[in-house]
């Protein structure tokens, strides 16, 4: 591995990853080029790699929103498009799930929202007449 993709730098978005490619086809035929990550290399490509804090566990399972499939975080795929890393789904090809894409159990957390707090009427009390019109 290159010794320039070490944990805590700044992240190689923008730099292309130290590892072979191969395509990455898609249903309509066209295709990308797919990182071949060996698995020693994940944790530490996923720590580069991932926008969000905290990072998670190879071992934790999520949900590709696009694809409605869930997959386990250590089958993540990194392809190279248009100058950058791309942090995609193993779904990517069928439903174009990047990690923004990604959802973790617990995400969505129910609120127990009462809506009267907020309906009380008294922020757009406004009234106006015919005559305040300007149209």
């Amino acid at each position: 591995m290159n010794g320039n993709f070490l944990p805590g730098d700044d992240g190689p978005i923008e730099e292309r990853l130290p590892y072979p490619t191969r395509p990455l086809y898609f249903p309509d035929g066209s295709s990308v080029e797919e990182f071949i990550i060996p698995d020693e290399d994940k944790e530490i490509v996923l720590a580069q790699l991932y926008p969000f804090s905290p990072v998670p566990k190879l071992t934790d399972e999520m949900e590709d929103l696009h694809s409605g499939k869930k997959f386990l975080v250590k089958d993540f795929r990194v392809t190279w498009e248009h100058g950058m890393n791309y942090l995609v789904s193993p779904y990517y090809p069928e439903g174009g799930g990047t990690v923004i894409d990604w959802i973790g159990e617990g995400a969505w957390v129910e609120d127990d929202f009462d809506e009267s707090e907020f309906n009380d009427g008294d922020d757009f009390n406004a009234t106006a007449s015919d005559d305040d019109n300007p149209f």
